[in-house]
């Protein structure tokens, strides 16, 4: 696949250590055509879309290629295969065949990446496939597999506590804890499914007061914003200056 250079530092990495950098931004990208490369650019680390839920070889490519110009590193999202759905249906796979799905779909988006000499370094799994994988073992296992197997021993991103972070410290991968500035949260930490009260979370001062928290708290290593959320960009120019401040 060609000759792999490591991604050039973040803008952002060279700032004085503390409470400013206690936490990252990372954001969801490469579901639609119609997002803006400054979302990626005001992102410490994009997670793109490879094919299950969304994103092909064109988008994929964009999206690479814009996070090579900012210095931003690069995640796969991997889903259930469910473009109809958006990955945002929760559906029975057997693990097997699950791990496969989200090896092709991390590998594709490696392959498009190093083309490019880029790497990937970071997955996080989309929807439905994200909650499944915090409460079901034997997702979670297929999840790392299938990320493992694709991408070597890269960081995993998910929720705190669960069986995604318990597979990956077993399978020896890093795990970042990741909290939501744009997302309406449940007291047991899942998110509010889309289409309820509270959902979704499109004020930028709201956002940014969220992200302020979140720092202080130090009880998450990454904080996402979506790429698709009303406002996003609004709202990712707001959580950058509050965890920059």
């Amino acid at each position: 696949m060609g000759t792999v250079t490591p991604p050039r530092p973040h803008p952002r990495a060279a700032a004085a250590p503390g409470p400013s950098r206690a936490i990252s931004l990372n954001l969801d990208g490469g579901e639609h055509d119609t997002e803006p490369e400054e979302l990626y650019a005001l992102a410490d680390l994009v997670h793109v879309a490879c094919g299950g839920h969304a994103g092909d070889d064109a988008s994929m490519g964009r999206v690479v290629e814009a996070c090579q110009r900012s210095g931003t590193a690069i995640g796969a999202h991997p889903s259930y295969v469910d473009r109809e759905g958006f990955g945002r249906r929760v559906l029975v796979v057997e693990p097997a065949e699950l791990a496969t799905q989200i090896e092709a779909q991390c590998t594709r988006l490696r392959a498009i990446a190093e083309a490019r000499g880029a790497a990937v370094t970071s997955a996080k799994p989309h929807g439905a496939l994200y909650h499944a994988a915090h409460a079901d073992a034997e997702v979670a296992r297929a999840c790392v597999t299938g990320i493992g197997r694709a991408l070597g021993p890269v960081a995993v991103v998910g929720l705190a506590g669960g069986a995604l972070e318990r597979a990956a410290a077993e399978a020896g991968h890093p795990y970042l804890r990741e909290a939501f500035a744009d997302r309406g949260v449940r007291p047991d930490g899942t998110l509010v499914p889309r289409g309820e009260p509270g959902a979704v979370l499109d004020d930028p001062h709201a956002a940014a007061a969220r992200a302020r928290t979140l720092r202080a708290s130090q009880t998450a290593e990454t904080l996402c914003v979506h790429a698709d959320t009303p406002a996003a960009l609004a709202i990712a120019r707001a959580v950058r200056r509050a965890l920059d401040s």
